[in-house]
């Protein structure tokens, strides 16, 4: 005799078992969010979170305190989100506007930000492509050298530089989103860009040509 599986609800399945959107479906559902389905999402996007936040500030002191805001925001705007699939889109942005709000606080109590300090990521992981498949470990310590050049000579932009290139190349945003969202025309935005882009080929190529 042929059984016949019957879906199990989502709200039956455990939360480790759900996909993304049904997580932010969950804590859209009742009025507050989902603890459950929170503390998921909160787990599989936490170091997301830290990342874009890490890119934007490598010098601040109090990142911690900021990705906390962030999931703060998340857990009271939730509701707010109409397309779930864009979900990360969205906390990328809320991580942003909150690193925009701080810089803004900051610069009218002139907190000084420096633009001498390296970047460095505990597991040595980056948001950037790597076209190896399995490199081995020559290859693994060349790849981990050259990313510590990257991060380096991200981190020695000046600010604007530094934020819009980050926005672009590791968050992913369209030129039109970095504009609005920084406040400059979408000229600037690709000026800035470019410029960027011309620093940071300067600066890696010297270390590809072994000087």
């Amino acid at each position: 005799m042929k059984t016949i599986d019957v879906p199990v609800p989502i709200e039956k399945l455990p939360v480790e078992k759900l996909s993304n959107v049904d997580l932010v479906l969950q804590c859209q559902a009742g009025l507050r969010p989902d603890k459950a389905a929170f503390a998921e999402l909160l787990r599989r996007y936490q170091s997301h979170v830290e990342r874009v936040l890490y890119h934007l500030a490598p010098d601040w002191q109090d990142r911690s305190d900021l990705v906390q805001e962030v999931w703060i925001r998340v857990y009271r705007h939730i509701k707010r989100l109409q397309e779930p699939i864009k979900f990360r889109g969205w906390l990328s942005r809320i991580a942003t506007n909150l690193f925009y709000d701080e810089l803004r606080k900051r610069k009218r109590s002139s907190y000084p930000l420096s633009l001498d300090a390296r970047l460095t990521v505990e597991d040595g992981e980056m948001d950037w492509e790597i076209a190896s498949e399995t490199p081995g470990p020559d290859e693994d310590l060349t790849t981990r050298e050259f990313y510590d050049q990257l991060q380096s000579a991200i981190a020695d932009l000046p600010e604007v530089f530094r934020t819009t290139i980050v926005l672009r190349e590791i968050q992913g945003m369209a030129y039109e989103e970095i504009a609005e969202l920084t406040g400059v025309s979408l000229g600037t935005v690709k000026s800035r860009i470019a410029r960027a882009r011309l620093r940071l080929q300067t600066q890696l190529q010297r270390y590809l040509d072994g000087d």
